[in-house]
Parts: structure tokens; sequence; C-alpha cells
């Protein structure tokens, strides 16, 4: 069995999304890249289910998916044009978190309010509503993740990038609390975001680079 260290960093990461409850049921769909290979969820099953071999070979230039009697998750064409868009990513974690949809339900823009989201994410795009699975979702990501490591998908979810699972992972769990504290922040009252030059400020910090250096190396 090829890639095993990364079938079972997809088995390890898969377990830590449904344990904080970042997906219900068969929903979400994750993926990570060893050299010219993607390894994605097979289409049916609970992430936590998933054993290390039924994780699904995919050739990234050609598209080419290796048989071994399971399909690819349904939004194989999402995580595949992600990766040809931008080589510089090394996973996609695509939840369905419960506070990024609610927040998409009313809002479009996600402030940076906090220094963790502005150091470990920073700016979050937003795709408006597009049927799941189709070419158009697939293209409209694509065209995004070359801008921004975390986009919200209208009335959906979130996608998540990153040089390594880790780090794509830890933006999902970022991100979902963002959209909590601005959720609880907005029932009290008008939120306050951190502004452009507080932002800056935080990227800048040499304890933050040195963390986030940290984050994309280890597993």
């Amino acid at each position: 069995m090829q890639n095993m260290e990364t079938r079972q960093e997809l088995c390890k990461y898969a377990t830590k999304i449904v344990d904080n409850g970042l997906v219900v049921g068969p929903g979400g769909n994750i993926s990570a890249k060893s050299g010219e290979m993607m390894y994605l969820s097979p289409s049916g099953f609970a992430l936590e289910e998933i054993e290390p071999e039924q994780w699904i070979e995919v050739h990234i230039p050609t598209g080419e998916i290796t048989d071994i009697g399971l399909r690819p998750s349904s939004e194989v064409l999402m995580h595949l044009y992600g990766y040809r868009s931008n080589p510089d990513i090394g996973a996609m974690v695509h939840t369905h978190p419960s506070h990024c949809i609610a927040f998409t339900l009313i809002e479009k823009e996600l402030p940076v309010m906090f220094p963790d989201q502005a150091a470990l994410v920073g700016r979050t795009a937003y795709v408006p509503y597009i049927i799941p699975t189709t070419d158009l979702l697939a293209e409209a990501v694509a065209a995004k993740v070359t801008e921004a490591s975390s986009i919200l998908l209208g009335n959906h979810g979130l996608v998540t990038t990153g040089r390594n699972l880790r780090e794509a992972y830890y933006r999902t769990q970022v991100v979902e609390e963002s959209a909590k504290i601005y959720l609880s922040a907005k029932a009290a009252g008008q939120p306050v975001p951190l502004t452009d030059q507080e932002v800056d400020d935080i990227a800048a910090l040499e304890s933050e680079d040195y963390r986030i250096q940290l984050l994309q190396k280890m597993k």
C-alpha cells in the first residue's frame, strides 16, 4: 500500500473532525497531497469509519483514479481543481461547521476579530451558494484558493487549505470559533473587529511567525 503515512494522517484528522462536531454523519470530505497524487475520502463513508487503505488515490494532473472498488467523494473535482490551482496546497478540509453555516445565512464577510484568527487564518473568502458536487462549485473554490486559506460556502460549509493536514485542520477550528464569536457578539450588540493595522501588527510578531512555521512542519 503506497503512502501509508499519508493515509494514516488522514485517518487521524478525520477522527478529530468528527470528534469536534465539524461534520454530521457522512458529510464533509478531506484530502492530502503526496507528490502528484492526492488521497481523498471515499463517497458514502462517515469520516471516522475510513480505514487507511480506503482513501482514494487520484492523479492530480490527469484526474485518473486508482480503482479499489470504492467511489471518491462526490466533491472530488473541488479538491482536484484546488490542488491544480495552487500547487503550494498540501491538504484540503471541507466540513459543515454549524456556526459557519449559520454565519453565511446572515453575512458574507467574516471580520478578523482576535489574534489567533489574524495569525493563523487571516482573511476568509466567501462563495455564494452553488449546488454541491458540481463543476461550478469546484471552479468557484479553485478561484479562491490562491487568495485565501479559508473559504466560506454560502448555506453549505467551509473549505480550508494548508501545507499539511494539521494546518488545514487548525484553520477549520479557528474559522468555526470565529463564526461562533461573531454570532454571539452580534446577538449582544455590534461586533468590533481588529483594524487592518492591528492585523498587520500581529502578523509581524516574531512569536507568531515562529508558531506558524512550527505548525507547517509538524503533523
